[in-house]
């Protein structure tokens, strides 16, 4: 009675219904095209209830769920290695834009291309994708990175020279009091780089913030959240 009170397999229960394959009704369920009970089932491994509706998307297809790459907004103060844990449904960011519906495949064996100090925060990416991990690795020596860096007091035009001469194109955003708001524009940047030429100028760094990697910007992300790669962007 346990058993019958615990129900099947979901997958068990679609490839009857569909009259398919068990892995085919998997991948039915993987491109979220099932619903139990009107509401959106993502996991072949879980079980229904003899009493409950299961329903499979019209013209859905059994097929594999494609590789994604993701944008993340790093926030200030979580190391890298952490920062995959913000890669949460709740965390998603416009789902609409892409045009891709969440599916936890997507999040799961992510790899970091663009790690970030502890104390930065910014524009990370996160990639299943073998032809984006490879951009990002080939390109990695030319691939330009855009970074603000806050600096405590007012920077003196021999300190933006010096910077200047470490290869970095740096300049003035804005002054306020107190601090000055400096512009990176690095190529083949690594963490620690900036706040290395910023020590090398005699300048304490106060917040940093890198908004574009390649042609690809930080846009309306805020902090935490994350968005999909479109078809139509490049690094």
């Amino acid at each position: 009675m346990a058993d019958v009170d615990e129900g099947i397999r979901l997958a068990k229960r679609v490839a009857a219904l569909a009259g398919c394959s068990r892995r085919e009704a998997e991948l039915l369920i993987e491109n979220g095209a099932v619903r139990v009970d009107g509401e959106p089932a993502l996991l072949p491994q879980s079980r229904v209830r003899p009493a409950q509706q299961v329903e499979i998307e019209r013209g859905a297809r059994p097929e594999p769920v494609l590789p994604v790459t993701l944008l993340l907004h790093k926030p200030a103060g979580r190391p890298t290695e952490q920062a995959h844990r913000l890669l949460l449904p709740a965390n998603h960011h416009e789902p609409e834009r892409a045009g891709l519906r969440f599916l936890p495949r997507h999040v799961a064996a992510q790899r970091c291309m663009t790690p970030l100090e502890t104390g930065a925060s910014g524009l990370v990416v996160f990639t299943q994708e073998f032809r984006i991990e490879r951009k990002l690795q080939e390109d990695a020596g030319i691939l330009e990175h855009e970074v603000m860096v806050d600096v405590a007091g007012a920077v003196a035009p021999e300190a933006l020279a010096r910077m200047e001469r470490s290869g970095a194109r740096v300049s003035i955003g804005r002054q306020a009091e107190g601090q000055t708001g400096l512009r990176f524009a690095v190529k083949g940047a690594r963490p620690g780089q900036i706040a290395h030429i910023c020590d090398d100028a005699g300048l304490q760094i106060l917040a940093m913030k890198r908004i574009r990697i390649g042609r690809v910007p930080l846009a309306g992300l805020l902090p935490g959240q994350w968005r999909y790669l479109l078809p139509s962007e490049r690094f």
